[in-house]
């Protein structure tokens, strides 16, 4: 799997300031169509994944369900995170790519 490189690009495109994350923020970028892909914690509430689900759908965006939110929060440099939003074609695509790979 290629659980290491999916959390290095994430690390990556946060450093680069192309990575928003919990719930308000990632809302306010699938809403103003500027969010390309979402990451869901494994470990969210069903409750939480239909939400984001039905919300990428609408967007026509890819949302990927990969690791706890203490994970998920980590390689952001965040405290737990349920959801993760990117901002940046180049790093969607390398990271759809990694989660097709897997």
């Amino acid at each position: 799997m290629n659980k290491t490189k999916i959390l290095n690009l994430l690390s990556m495109a946060q450093r680069a300031n192309k990575v928003v994350s919990g719930d308000f923020a990632v809302t306010k970028a699938v809403q103003g169509r500027k969010a390309l892909l979402m990451i869901v914690a494994e470990d969210a509430s069903e409750e939480t994944k239909k939400n984001y689900q039905r919300m990428a759908d609408d967007a026509e965006i890819n949302v990927y369900y990969l690791f706890d939110r203490e994970e998920l929060g980590h390689c952001i440099g965040k405290d737990f995170r349920a959801v993760a939003a990117i901002m940046d074609k180049g790093f969607a695509d390398a990271l759809s790519k990694l989660f097709e790979d897997r």
